[in-house]
């Protein structure tokens, strides 16, 4: 066994490759460090803030729909995590599962520009809050910052995000903490603070499918960082380690967005700097700094995905250290792109992003979390995983890719954005509800229809890295 602490500056050799079983380590409670500190940051912040500036909800409302949305979308985060130590490979890699070596292409794609986004949302309000509190630097020279660091951990890999996030989850929390204390106890809040906004079921339904999508945005990169346990873990500690880091890091830092977007009108980091007074310049450090531990994780898994895709075409490609480095360096240009160009219309751009996210992401976590503890019940054959032709998977199942297609094509009618709202989104008042549609129509016409299928699986094979 490997110490993280010692080893975490340790250069990471292996990119997509099964993980053997001499080379695991960590225990379940190292999962939730990882989650509950790369959670706390000021995306997570403005994320919960959307319940009462955009949303238009009181407080206790939006807790309410904050917390039940994290508390429903964890669920499905964590039983993708659970997949990590089990099987010993990246969740886009084990995708190729369900779909086949091709067929899983469309998926991983989307995954990537899922990554990209999230970089560059992150990298933006890192430039801006660095920006407003130090002057100094200009946001575009805070947006590059946030950036390089976030490249020095992809490029070191796994032991050092995971250490990262772990001084994270101390640093961060406890920031978190005096946040709370000085705002209500040192500031004080509005005489009114309770009474505005007013209860509506649109922005109710907004906020819960807005939380519910953060928790569900994790799904397919979580058991990326689940894959170096041992595999006798278990699947109950990995489950409940993610599940309560991320919830718990998530509600948090949400319910203080919350807090902040009910005292101020305008930005929210502004808004969170002018509550916080003397406080503000830890505030804005720690928080820049807890954003760049989660874009390297964001970088970290969008190379990965991005390299199951040169290796799906290329099946001798066998990526190592370099390979990851060079495709971080890539992906991190256009995400710097990305952000330097939209940063003028970040909520807007942000808000439509996350809400189009949703519509792609639901269909595959049901398909993923129904074939893998319905279907194959965690028995897959990981040598087929890295053959262009799928080994027992086949180039496409076609089941499962007509199964993700259905269930974007079911949500279009519930979809309520600002480049369209479904007649039945229109009808409720422009409240979205389409991932709940996805997830239960998809999840039984998929189980249905793969037991049907004549899966050519052995049903001994176990999920073995090597």
């Amino acid at each position: 066994m490997h110490s993280n602490d010692t080893t975490a500056a340790t250069l990471e050799l292996s990119t997509i490759q099964p993980i053997a079983h001499d080379q695991r380590h960590g225990r379940a409670r190292d999962l939730f460090t990882i989650w509950f500190g790369s959670n706390i940051m000021l995306l997570t912040v403005v994320t919960g803030a959307l319940a009462v500036t955009v949303f238009k909800l009181p407080f206790l409302a939006a807790m309410a729909a904050l917390i039940l949305g994290n508390l429903i979308g964890g669920i499905f985060m964590a039983l993708h995590s659970a997949q990590g130590p089990q099987l010993g490979v990246p969740q886009m890699v084990q995708t190729r599962g369900q779909f086949g070596s091709y067929g899983s292409l469309l998926v991983v794609a989307l995954v990537v520009i899922m990554y990209l986004g999230f970089f560059a949302s992150n990298l933006v309000l890192g430039g801006q809050s660095l920006h407003s509190r130090y002057p100094l630097f200009s946001t575009n020279q805070g947006i590059i910052l946030v950036g390089l660091i976030s490249v020095i951990a992809t490029v070191f890999g796994y032991r050092l995000i995971h250490a990262y996030t772990r001084v994270m989850s101390y640093v961060s929390g406890a920031t978190l903490l005096l946040c709370f204390i000085w705002i209500v106890g040192v500031h004080g809040l509005p005489a009114d603070f309770m009474q505005r906004n007013q209860l509506n079921l649109t922005g109710f339904l907004g906020t819960l499918s807005i939380a519910a999508l953060w928790q569900l945005a994790y799904a397919p990169y979580v058991s990326d960082y689940s894959r170096y346990m041992p595999a006798n873990t278990g699947g109950r500690a990995a489950f409940w380690s993610s599940y309560w880091g991320c919830c718990l890091g998530s509600i948090l830092p949400m319910a203080l967005g919350v807090t902040v977007g009910l005292c101020v009108e305008g930005d929210i980091t502004t808004g969170l700097i002018e509550l916080t007074g003397s406080l503000a310049t830890l505030v804005v450090a720690v928080f820049s700094i807890g954003i760049a531990a989660t874009n390297a994780m964001n970088l970290y898994c969008g190379t990965l995905s991005a390299i199951t895709v040169g290796q799906t075409l290329v099946p001798k490609w066998s990526a190592g250290a370099l390979s990851r480095a060079i495709t971080a360096l890539v992906l991190f240009s256009i995400s710097l792109a990305l952000a330097l160009l939209g940063q003028d219309d970040f909520m807007a751009n942000y808000t439509n992003f996350i809400l189009l996210l949703l519509y792609v992401l639901v269909p595959w976590t049901a398909i993923n979390l129904v074939d893998y503890y319905l279907v194959a019940h965690g028995s897959y054959d990981v040598a087929s995983f890295f053959r262009r032709d799928g080994g027992i998977y086949g180039y496409v199942n076609w089941t499962a890719v007509g199964c993700y297609l259905l269930g974007i094509l079911v949500q279009v009618p519930f979809m309520a954005t600002e480049l369209y709202t479904g007649v039945l989104a229109r009808a409720m008042g422009g409240a979205d509800i389409s991932w709940i549609v996805g997830l239960v129509v998809i999840a039984p016409v998929y189980y249905l229809a793969s037991r049907r299928r004549n899966r050519l699986q052995p049903l001994n094979l176990v999920g073995k890295s090597a």
